[in-house]
């Protein structure tokens, strides 16, 4: 089975959790690799013994000053109050 997931890492990220991800392309959903265990081996009950190999083929690298969107602060999305309509 062939999954292809967009794996981000960024040192510099605020929160630990936010440092290194694994997403799903299309949902941006994180995988859940149990659930991908289970498929594999049909979803029937039972403990099983697997082997799990992780091969990583890098598709294409994108620099991270374009990978994460730069967000403007709060107070400069805020029009001055002159410009506020009541």
């Amino acid at each position: 089975m062939t999954k292809h997931y967009v794996f981000s890492l960024n040192p510099s990220a605020e929160y630990e959790w936010e440092r290194c991800t694994l997403r799903d392309p299309i949902t941006t959903e994180r995988p859940d690799l149990a659930s991908l265990v289970a498929e594999a081996v049909g979803n029937q009950p039972g403990a099983y013994l697997v082997e799990v190999k992780v091969e990583v083929k890098v598709l294409e690298q994108v620099p991270l000053a374009q990978a994460m969107p730069v967000m403007k602060p709060r107070a400069a999305m805020v029009p001055p109050a002159a410009e506020r309509v009541a």
